[in-house]
């Protein structure tokens, strides 16, 4: 296995295509990982990470739609997890060019 470091930065960095084209923040890391995760040292670790977080902030959003009619706030949890959605994939980018692990929280772990 080599080391790719730049592979995985831009793994972390590709989930910010949802503001641009919608889902293709989760399915160019799911490529990535699913093409790569036998290649590249760490990215089979990092792309179920990166998965599982992407699955459990949908399931997060989710839940926020019933609580916008039933109490309004389900806006405030959609703005959070927005937050979250962009800040993340941009601190773990940075965590993983500087030799650290990177760490999604809120993630279930749906992937093993």
């Amino acid at each position: 296995m080599k080391e790719d470091k730049q592979l995985l930065v831009l793994t972390h960095l590709s989930q910010l295509l949802d503001f641009v084209t919608g889902i293709g923040g989760f399915i160019v890391p799911l490529v990535l990982w699913l093409i790569k995760k036998d290649e590249v040292y760490k990215m089979d670790e990092q792309g179920k990470g990166i998965i599982n977080f992407r699955i459990s902030m949908f399931i997060y959003i989710l839940v926020c739609i019933p609580l916008i009619i039933l109490f309004g706030l389900g806006i405030l949890g959609i703005i959070v997890i927005s937050i979250f959605y962009l800040i993340f994939p941009i601190i773990n980018a940075i965590r993983v060019s500087n030799n650290q692990e990177p760490n999604y929280p809120l993630s279930i772990t749906f992937i093993k």
